[in-house]
């Protein structure tokens, strides 16, 4: 097994302004990037917004955030999208459940088929492009990486990198097809706002979130929240609507995150794994927009929401995309949670199956 290609305990260099100074001006200039790409009418604009200004900072290492920042916007994006789920919606993502199977298969083929090209391209073993390739989240494929002993930190910044590009790439090109397909049986009337029972609602989340935290399922603070808010809205106790500046906070909290990844250290001390995984990534951002176009055409589903429901991006990025464009969201929720399952299930005796099978050399 090749060595790992970068130091996992290597710490990230020291602010160049303090905590105290970098965290508010941060937040100031994240949130000014949101509202500007807004009035430009930019797709998933206060994510990406703000998104590029932390970016910004984060290349000359002056971007902080507050370590509950993406835990707090994930549970918030949860409540918003578990409020779409009434029972009609349901029934019809229930309906689309073989297609969501088949779109979860064919996220995990294309990966796979990827990765011996992204392999070659980054100069790691088969195992490490293997991890680093196929769209599984970057939480859950860290863990499998854990679990299958290859480089832990070369899979993280692959699969990172992945989801900056995505998010980069993929609104817009969605926003081509979103006048195309019927999406009304995966849409609901937004719920009304009441603050007492939004507050119930949050600390609700939370609690779900830590319970579920506990059993170490990827991603908690968005699946917690997000189950609980499509259990009451399936026996109609649902207490409150979520409102939109709540999930545009969740958007802003979300690009914060991604934006302080974008470090000169973190982009430039592995040129060679990062070019691999820029090239890799847009190539699984063509062929899986390929794939969705048909399985859109042969089962009726709107072709925004299977481009997006098989784009090779991160539930939560991708949800955000379809709440923000307003597209099907529970159905793009579905193809995400889907293949989160089947990755969970199947990624590890795949790779197995192919070491078995002499299909790595």
């Amino acid at each position: 097994m090749a060595p790992p290609l970068v130091s996992s305990s290597a710490s990230p260099p020291p602010l160049a302004w303090p905590r105290r100074v970098a965290v508010p001006v941060t937040l100031v200039l994240a949130s000014l990037g949101g509202a500007l790409f807004w009035l430009l009418h930019i797709p998933l604009a206060w994510m990406l917004g703000a998104m590029t200004f932390t970016g910004m900072l984060a290349w000359n290492d002056r971007a902080a955030v507050l370590q509950p920042t993406r835990p707090a916007a994930l549970i918030f994006l949860g409540l918003g999208l578990g409020q779409t789920f009434t029972p009609q919606v349901m029934a019809a993502v229930g309906m689309a459940l073989p297609w969501l199977i088949l779109g979860g298969l064919l996220s995990i083929l294309a990966g796979a088929l990827t990765a011996r090209i992204f392999a070659r391209l980054a100069g790691t073993d088969s195992g490490t492009g293997y991890y680093a390739s196929v769209p599984g989240g970057v939480i859950l494929m860290v863990v499998l990486a854990q679990r299958a002993r290859v480089s832990v930190p070369a899979v993280t910044l692959a699969q990172t990198i992945r989801v900056l590009v995505v998010v980069a790439f993929v609104p817009p090109l969605v926003t081509l097809l979103a006048p195309h397909g019927d999406a009304a049986a995966f849409m609901a009337e937004r719920p009304a706002v009441h603050y007492p029972g939004l507050g119930l609602m949050v600390a609700g989340g939370l609690a779900v979130s830590l319970l579920i935290a506990r059993t170490g399922l990827a991603n908690p603070w968005m699946l917690g929240p997000c189950a609980m808010v499509i259990l009451l809205s399936a026996f109609g106790h649902l207490p409150s609507g979520v409102p939109v500046w709540m999930v545009d906070a969740a958007q802003i909290g979300m690009g914060m995150t991604l934006g302080t990844r974008l470090s000169r250290r973190f982009l430039l001390s592995l040129r060679r794994l990062a070019i691999a995984s820029v090239l890799t990534t847009l190539a699984l951002v063509v062929i899986m927009a390929v794939m969705a176009l048909p399985v859109a055409w042969l089962s009726g589903l709107p072709a925004a929401a299977a481009v997006l429901g098989l784009a090779p991006g991160g539930m939560p990025e991708m949800t955000i995309t379809a709440k923000a464009l307003e597209l099907a969201v529970p159905l793009v929720l579905g193809f995400h949670l889907v293949r989160m399952l089947m990755c969970n299930l199947m990624v590890a005796p795949i790779w197995k199956l192919a070491l078995r099978l002499g299909l790595t050399r």
